[in-house]
């Protein structure tokens, strides 16, 4: 187990490497698949919420102050998660769905329609304003699809999807925007976590099927992270001092294990298609409770913020963030530091089964 921490660490800092000394594409090795399709939230949002009348925005500094371009609508200090796993697929940065520049063959690298604030559920994260929800994405993807079927034609494009991947990262807002905002929302008194899981799984499922229904084979879905831990909970008159807050973890555990076993269930029912989930719980977990086994000296705090561990309020426009970022799991109150991104995009893509079951993305990508 040492060794595989060892290597994942010495790879993630390679990464760092070539995503510091390339500039705009992005690319770091050979195509492994035709396209990459990103639904999900802030986590993996690149810019689709700068086009929004939307609270939720990360289009200025210091926001992307380690990346090539500063900042674009990512929610962290520089590359998100699904960057680095379209430099290990090959494929350059995607365009966020809503710029209005990603039209004809700039679709054809794959497109990113995640949109911070964004849930399963319609009305997860309203009070941000406008936001593609998990249902929007979907119809969104239809929208491309309209455009490629004038660009690739019928069964060339049928190949094209069959061997793409979908990346699917939903869920957080639904706890944290939604469930764990009872002044703002009704769900926590309307439902138990087992039963709102439940119904999160459910319209979850009904989405993840119309995007298999109109071509896409191969899907990742992420599970929710350890959300108590997050400097905006451990913010909270919730926390003990020091601790994360125990009982936000314990309400998840039945949504990712729903999620896995929808994994299997999905697996089953569809020969023709291979699903994945990432357990993304665990993963960040072993973060950030061996963070100096990773290289990390700073996990409770937000590298960017204001107040209690820097997670009251969020990284603000100027403000000036922490120098030694490569020491913080966390950028800001809510979302993973540039380094943190690279250690999760790994386990995703080379990690066992425990990782990224039952399969992970590299493997994905030789089928």
């Amino acid at each position: 187990m040492k060794e595989v921490v060892v290597k994942m660490v010495t790879i993630s800092i390679m990464m760092l490497m070539i995503m510091q000394c390339s500039h705009g594409a992005a690319v770091g090795g050979p195509r492994r698949v035709p396209a990459m399709f990103v639904f999900g939230d802030s986590l993996v949002d690149v810019g689709n919420n700068n086009f929004l009348t939307s609270l939720a925005k990360a289009d200025y500094y210091p926001y992307g102050c380690d990346f090539s371009s500063g900042p674009t609508g990512r929610f962290t200090n520089g590359e998100t998660f699904v960057d680095m796993l379209g430099r290990m697929l090959g494929i350059p940065y995607l365009p966020a769905f809503a710029d209005p520049t990603a039209v004809g063959t700039r679709l054809l690298n794959g497109v990113n329609y995640a949109s911070a604030a964004a849930g399963i559920l319609d009305e997860t994260g309203r009070h941000y304003g406008q936001r593609f929800s998990l249902t929007q994405q979907v119809l969104n993807f239809e929208d491309t699809l309209k455009q490629l079927r004038i660009i690739v034609n019928g069964t060339s494009l049928s190949q094209y999807l069959a061997k793409s991947i979908a990346i699917l990262v939903f869920g957080s807002n639904d706890y944290i925007n939604n469930y764990l905002l009872p002044s703002l929302y009704t769900s926590s008194f309307n439902y138990n976590p087992t039963d709102y899981a439940n119904l999160l799984l459910n319209r979850y499922t009904r989405q993840i099927l119309a995007l298999y229904n109109v071509g896409l084979k191969k899907f990742v879905l992420a599970g929710v992270g350890p959300l108590g831990c997050i400097p905006n909970q451990r913010a909270s008159s919730e926390a003990p001092p020091g601790r994360c807050v125990d009982h936000v973890n314990q309400i998840l555990g039945s949504f990712n294990e729903g999620l896995r076993s929808l994994v299997t269930q999905l697996n089953t029912n569809h020969s023709d298609a291979i699903f994945a989930y990432g357990n993304t719980y665990a993963a960040f977990g072993d973060i950030i409770n061996n963070p100096a086994t990773y290289g990390f000296s700073v996990a409770d705090r937000a590298c960017c913020g204001i107040g209690l561990n820097q997670g009251q309020i969020t990284c603000m426009p100027l403000q000036i963030p922490c120098q030694n970022r490569s020491q913080y799991v966390f950028w800001d109150a809510f979302h993973p530091a540039e380094v943190a991104n690279a250690h999760l995009a790994w386990r995703a893509f080379s990690g066992p089964p425990t990782d990224c079951y039952p399969i992970n993305i590299q493997q994905m990508a030789l089928l």
